[in-house]
């Protein structure tokens, strides 16, 4: 039999063997559910009215507005008005009287809380030896009061009225745009708050987490209902490791390891695939989500992408849409089905269910290898032999579908082209982070691969990619949590270059950070590599200020080297290495 395909210059052969439907490529037939069932917030003629109308500057307003009435009668009177206008196309006149008298603004659903675990001398201030970066930090430590948020009751009893979804605890938000509590972005929130000594607050955030669990199945993306359909990497045990790292609560595990295990099987139940490497089947998951219709919060924007297209591949490019925004990453030509060029590629080529990404698996990798620890804490030792056989056969499927010996490192499996995807990007060192690797080898040659790139050269941090596309996830931005998986990867390595590399980028992101919160006295969800720096741009909406994993990636870089960071002016990582390097080499004389 002939090889279907090669990894770059290995012969590895690929025969790839789908475990679960793709309509992403497979073709697909009309008739996916909506994002939910609201016939105000998820589909329908009012929601397409509204937002077509675009009668607000950001979708994500109106889908957030709580109502003034019952859907119901909300509902007859938007019918009324189209039974009496000719055409039934209401005018943007009509439908802002209309939402002026049947919505109200959007974050009334949240009441006045500050937590009560907040102290304004945590010990990790004293750790940082650069003063101005210890204010700063201080800072940092009470914008937690301003992102706390609880949610009322009413949400509980009348959830009809609005598109939140309720959780029993107060939580922090991102911050911006975000107003509500966000799936992944709670992961560096939680480690935040735990470096600041908000143990509680951070203990409420998971038991929201495991309610929604408990609720749905799995965690939604979001606090909206508009949310419902579509998850976001899969954090919830990491979130559980971190809080046990610092708490020690070993009853609250045993509480709720059942609901940790839940999550876990929702990924491997619907977001699983099967690839054959030679005369191996291995099990690894991505990102699949069968919904249709455009996204609610982003409603014009993909109605106006997919107007040239039939039904059928407008049906597929929204739940390719979404299938992306699953992943965090909306949007990146790490989803573009004709990247790299010299095809052009937009939105339209976005197949994010071809992709089998590396980080996902290197998450779950981690998610298996911390149930197997649990259940071995626990006295579970049926269970936790289960997770160490589980992780040990992700550990081969990871090895054999992603390691490309040529490049260095692990590369994106592309399920249409049948072969890895070589461009860079910082996901492509997950493994290292999550110690999803058996080769000890592993993280001298992500250090080589990064050497053997341009990506040091940038003086502000790793950018996300190195294809300039517009969107959001690509150059020239650089996001908090990437920064973080691979600093913290190559910080515990045994190599000295990647230990120096590590600190190096990590002392340029806390002076970019640090140099535009003085310039602003904010600190942003992404930001520009070029130049001298800058707030991110791109995408579909204007840079956010907060911000909650901004705040929470900085806290955890000044607690690994605060003995060592300072607040000067950026400098290239390799540069930074090599002065690093030299000074090291002297203190051993």
């Amino acid at each position: 039999m002939a090889c279907s395909a090669r990894i770059l210059v290995t012969a590895w052969c690929f025969f790839v063997g789908i475990s679960v439907f793709v309509p992403g490529w497979q073709g697909l037939v009309y008739g996916l559910p909506p994002p939910c069932e609201s016939q105000i917030y998820c589909t329908g003629d009012l929601l397409k009215q509204v937002q077509l109308a675009r009668l607000f500057s950001d979708d994500k307003h109106f889908v957030d507005m709580p109502l003034r009435e019952s859907p119901e009668l909300v509902l007859k009177t938007f019918q009324q008005l189209v039974n009496v206008t000719p055409g039934g196309i209401l005018s943007k006149e009509q439908l802002q009287q209309f939402v002026s008298s049947s919505f109200s603004d959007p974050g009334q659903e949240f009441e006045q809380w500050e937590p009560q675990d907040w102290t304004s001398s945590p010990q990790i201030l004293a750790k940082i030896s650069d003063q101005k970066l210890q204010v700063w930090a201080s800072d940092l430590n009470a914008k937690w009061k301003s992102l706390g948020r609880k949610i009322k009751d009413d949400v509980r009893t009348h959830p009809m009225f609005y598109s939140q979804i309720y959780v029993p605890h107060p939580l922090m938000v991102p911050g911006g745009r975000f107003i509500e509590y966000y799936y992944w972005d709670s992961y560096w929130v939680i480690e935040g708050l735990l470096l600041s000594e908000m143990a509680v607050t951070a203990k409420g955030m998971i038991q929201n987490f495991l309610y929604l669990v408990e609720r749905y199945g799995h965690i939604p993306n979001g606090g909206r209902v508009y949310y419902l359909r579509r998850s976001q990497p899969p954090f919830l045990t990491l979130m559980m490791d971190a809080y046990l790292a610092h708490a020690n609560d070993t009853e609250f595990l045993r509480e709720n390891i059942h609901l940790l295990e839940v999550e876990y099987e929702f990924w491997q139940r619907n977001r699983s695939v099967s690839i054959t490497v030679g005369d191996r089947n291995h099990t690894l998951n991505y990102y699949n989500v069968q919904i249709g219709e455009p996204r609610p919060e982003s409603y014009s924007k993909d109605w106006e992408l997919a107007t040239d297209l039939n039904e059928d591949a407008r049906q597929e490019l929204w739940a390719e849409l979404k299938s992306a925004a699953e992943s965090g990453w909306d949007f990146s030509s790490r989803w573009f089905l004709s990247w790299p060029p010299p095809l052009p590629a937009t939105l339209k080529d976005t197949k994010a269910r071809a992709v089998v990404p590396v980080d996902l698996n290197a998450f779950l990798c981690k998610t298996e290898h911390l149930l197997a620890s649990f259940y071995r804490r626990l006295g579970n030792t049926t269970k936790a032999a289960q997770f160490q056989a589980t992780l040990e056969r992700r550990l081969e499927a990871v090895q054999a579908v992603f390691w490309n010996e040529a490049a260095g490192v692990w590369l994106d499996f592309n399920l249409l082209k049948k072969q890895p995807n070589p461009a860079f990007y910082p996901s492509n060192l997950a493994p290292l982070w999550t110690d999803c690797f058996s080769d000890q080898a592993a993280a001298e040659r992500a250090v080589r691969y990064l050497e053997g790139s341009t990506v040091l050269s940038y003086k502000n941090g790793l950018p996300t990619s190195l294809a300039r596309t517009g969107e959001q996830w690509d150059l020239p931005n650089a996001w908090p949590p990437l920064q973080h998986m691979v600093i913290a990867g190559l910080a515990k390595s045994s190599s000295l270059r990647a230990k120096e590399i590590a600190f190096a980028l990590a002392q340029n992101w806390v002076r970019t950070n640090f140099a535009l919160y003085k310039k602003y006295q904010a600190m942003f969800e992404k930001y520009n590599v070029d130049g001298d720096g800058k707030p991110g741009a791109g995408g579909e909406y204007q840079v956010q200020e907060g911000f909650g994993w901004t705040n929470g990636v900085v806290l955890q870089l000044l607690d690994l080297y605060g003995d060592r960071l300072t607040s000067g002016s950026p400098s290239t990582p390799f540069r930074a290495w090599i002065i690093a390097a030299c000074i090291f080499l002297l203190n051993l004389k």
